[in-house]
């Protein structure tokens, strides 16, 4: 049950790369990597996940109770030897004026030992006040060692090396020189996804290659394996409805659409659903299917694409006006709308929901929101929802929608207008919220329900746990 936490001191010190890296090297050496990732975020998951070879578990403050994520972390680190935990931002960054959401309350929480990612561009000596400030502001927080990034050659790297020895009892386990060749592919929204990124697989063995021949991987282990070990693993996933027919779900997953968070995958097949995956760039109809689930993406990156494959648009269409549940999510409810426009380009898309959608160049949405729903909001009830549910939007496009039922107001975020989100048409409710299957918001097992009961298909409570 070896576990440490990847840090920096702020945001773009090269962190991601560094874990995608060191999943890759620890998997290269036989070793069962568990890879998380502290925030609501779907891009980095996608790359830890292609090199460790399992999927990442995204650990969230805001959406997720402490104890849920205490719990989640011990289960699924069940059969892993190492887990690898990517923060967010700096170290001690976070919402709060206290902390109580950084990634320093993240490393607390789970017992785990930091490691500091340093872009050491233009620094010699005044790196060990860096260090030793971050090691006073929390005393509490056990900052094992650094990883050196950005490193200008031998020279920089002997001169931060003595430094370090010489001001501070931390242990450098890598220094890591500056190389183009280490970068993965930014474009107007941050990183390219790895399942649209043609050499998805070269580059995460370009990145194995230079943490192999960087980074002291034993040291890595060492502080890993100093970890206090954690308490009892709890159940791993817990559901209260079960499907008692079978129930299949089309979901949207291609070089577009693929911002799924992987628990809530695994909380459809424990309810009992069948999730069929299908591609709206690439295939002309749909599978046979009880429902859709169509998440976020990027659509403006395949306009043409999209427009082009007219059989599959009329098939979403066709289902959709057919009554067929449907749920859709940013991306997905950006190509549920009659068009995108985008620069220069102009493309149709399925035209379930009147409106016209946008890019713009800055963020219309960005951060957590709060909702609370409406009585449009279409899912039945088990009982335990919360009253308000927080989840979080990332969205640079726009809409106007005419005349549409609205299934939440906005109580903290942009959703669509500020005021509300969640467009309700026939069974569809497609939104700009993101949600997560944590704490109170059940909303997969609302939704499988749905599917159920749209379906006629008995369901019920469900006490025993499924792993």
């Amino acid at each position: 049950m070896s576990h440490l936490f990847l840090s920096a001191a702020h945001k773009s010190s090269g962190k991601t790369t560094l874990s995608i890296g060191l999943c890759a090297a620890l998997r290269a050496r036989g070793l069962v990597v568990q890879p998380f990732k502290k925030g609501p975020d779907y891009i980095d998951p996608l790359w830890l996940a292609s090199a460790a070879g399992r999927g990442c578990e995204n650990l969230d403050f805001y959406t997720t109770p402490a104890d849920e994520i205490r719990d989640s972390f011990h289960a699924l680190m069940r059969g892993a030897d190492i887990g690898l935990i990517e923060g967010n931002k700096g170290l001690y960054d976070g919402l709060d004026l206290d902390g109580s959401n950084s990634n320093a309350a993240l490393a607390r929480l789970l017992d785990a030992p930091v490691v500091l990612v340093l872009s050491t561009r233009g620094m010699t000596r005044g790196i060990a006040p860096l260090i030793l400030g971050y090691q006073a502001f929390e005393p509490a927080i056990r900052i094992a060692g650094v990883i050196l990034n950005q490193v200008g050659g031998p020279r920089h790297e002997s001169k931060l090396r003595r430094v370090i020895e010489h001001y501070t009892d931390v242990r450098v386990v890598g220094a890591v020189a500056h190389s183009p060749e280490l970068a993965i592919v930014e474009r107007h929204l941050g990183l390219m996804p790895s399942n649209e990124a043609e050499r998805a697989g070269e580059t995460i063995d370009g990145i194995r290659r230079a943490v192999e021949s960087q980074v002291d991987l034993d040291a890595v282990l060492a502080l890993a394996a100093s970890a206090p070990p954690p308490d009892p693993a709890p159940p791993l996933r817990r559901v209260q409805v079960r499907v008692k027919a079978p129930v299949r779900i089309g979901i949207a997953r291609d070089d577009v659409f693929g911002f799924y968070y992987q628990s809530d995958l695994e909380v459809f097949a424990a309810c009992g659903a069948e999730l069929v995956p299908f591609s709206p760039l690439r295939d002309h109809a749909l599978p046979e299917v009880d429902g859709l689930f169509i998440g976020g993406g990027f659509p403006e990156t395949r306009l043409d694409d999209l427009e082009r494959n007219r059989s599959m648009r009329e098939a979403i269409r066709d289902f959709i006006e057919g009554g067929g549940p449907t749920y859709a999510e940013c991306g997905g409810l950006m190509y549920l709308s009659r068009s995108i426009a985008w620069r220069d380009q102009h493309a149709d898309m399925v035209g379930v929901i009147p409106a016209d959608t946008l890019m713009e160049e800055r963020p219309q949405g960005r951060g957590y929101v709060r909702l609370s729903e409406t009585d449009a909001f279409p899912w039945p009830r088990l009982g335990d929802e919360p009253e308000e549910i927080p989840a979080h939007e990332f969205h640079y496009s726009r809409i106007t929608p005419l005349d549409v039922d609205w299934a939440y107001r906005v109580l903290r975020g942009q959703g669509v207008d500020g005021r509300h989100d969640g467009i309700r048409h026939r069974r569809l409710l497609a939104s700009y919220t993101h949600m997560r299957n944590v704490g109170g918001n059940r909303w997969v097992e609302r939704f499988v329900a749905f599917v159920a009961d749209s379906k006629g298909i008995a369901r019920g409570a469900r006490s025993q746990t499924d792993q």
